[in-house]
């Protein structure tokens, strides 16, 4: 029995799950090839109400809680990680944009992005900062009714994808830090504005990219929150999507674990099969002791916000460890699948994937520092 998943969250997974297995797992391996993401499937999820289920209704989600939104995006990612990241976009920009768009410009968007209609980036890693988010050189300047934008912004989840991005750009000085920050919702097809595509090693139907911004004016209504408070916003959302990274990365691991069990109970050496061996089902056996305790943590954490307790410390946690625990599980799970693991395949797909977490979104220093801080206070463990 789990004591965050009741029957209610139980019903929605094996839902969520049924669409992940029929309509999402048959596609993984042929995006990873074309790096094309499927916006016709994207569209399918958004209709079955599986992107940002945790908005509130009037903001066109359904109003069921984080815990809700991390079972169903456990489902997506089992089957496909890559494809996830729709999901874990829309939480993240989606809270943000809920919380300090303006209506009138923000709905719009909302209902794009719940029904699967518009995908959204967000936009804050620089060529010269990636850990250090808050020293930003991107300008955001007011003239008029309108920002001017120029700068780049780089290692941006679907760049040449998305349809608008979540900007966030220096508008004090360079001195202000992260209290001159400040956040904007920029449309992607606005004048002034190129992106490319890298070569990544995972996570290829999403992609990410550069975005470049040369003189982009940018309508003053979309600005997000106050002037000079963007960080703070950004910051929020990342312990939201910190848990949400974590479900992701360990529902493929789970399922790497659990092919690699049946797989071993099968094949057979020298009379016995695999899992006879303490060599082979040991290190299987300590994977799931692991998984276990780490998806606990994650749905905790998930508990956590949905009752608006602090849980900046369990993110970072969950960040850190579940995708180093999910590369080393499934790379346990390759050696035991042999020579078939490491062929071209789900198994190999899967390692590639779950690799890019150790880097994006906050590295483990970073997080390692977070969960200090909150122990032992941030002025014995200075930046």
């Amino acid at each position: 029995m789990n004591p965050y998943i009741d029957e209610d969250l139980s019903v929605l997974a094996e839902h969520a799950g049924r669409f992940a297995d029929g309509r999402v797992a048959p596609g993984y391996l042929e995006r990873d090839r074309t790096r094309v993401l499927d916006r016709g499937l994207m569209r399918e999820m958004g209709q079955l109400g599986f992107i940002a289920p945790e908005l509130p209704e009037d903001r066109g989600g359904q109003g069921l809680g984080c815990i809700a939104a991390g079972v169903i995006h456990e489902q997506i990612a089992r089957a496909d990680l890559s494809f996830s990241y729709v999901n874990l976009l829309a939480s993240l920009n989606g809270q943000i944009l809920a919380q300090h768009g303006q209506r009138e410009v923000a709905a719009p968007w909302l209902t794009r992005l719940t029904q699967g209609d518009a995908l959204l980036s967000i936009a804050l890693t620089e060529p010269r900062g990636g850990s250090d988010a808050a020293n930003l050189r991107l300008r955001v300047e007011r003239v008029d009714g309108h920002y001017v934008v120029n700068g780049e912004k780089t290692s941006i989840s679907a760049a040449d994808q998305a349809d608008a991005a979540i900007v966030f750009g220096r508008s004090g000085t360079v001195e202000s830090g992260a209290h001159g920050v400040t956040a904007l919702l920029v449309p992607m097809d606005l004048p002034g504005i190129t992106r490319n595509r890298f070569d990544c090693h995972g996570q290829r139907a999403i992609g990410r990219g550069s975005l470049f911004f040369e003189n982009v004016r940018v309508p003053a209504d979309h600005r997000l929150g106050q002037e000079g408070h963007g960080f703070v916003q950004v910051m929020q959302g990342f312990d939201y999507s910190r848990a949400l990274i974590g479900l992701q990365v360990l529902a493929v691991a789970r399922a790497a674990l659990d092919e690699t069990w049946a797989y071993a109970a099968q094949r057979e050496a020298f009379g016995k099969p695999l899992t006879a061996f303490q060599g082979v089902s040991h290190p299987l056996a300590e994977a799931e002791t692991q998984l276990e305790a780490a998806r606990l943590l994650c749905l905790q954490t998930l508990w956590l916000k949905d009752r608006n307790l602090p849980h900046s410390a369990q993110a970072a946690m969950c960040k850190w460890w579940a995708p180093k625990l999910a590369y080393d599980v499934v790379h346990q799970c390759l050696l035991t699948f042999g020579h078939g693991g490491y062929d071209h395949g789900l198994m190999e797909q899967r390692l590639r994937d779950v690799l890019g977490f150790q880097i994006g979104d906050g590295t483990a220093q970073i997080m390692k520092i977070i969960i200090a801080r909150e122990r032992a206070g941030r002025r014995v463990v200075p930046a």
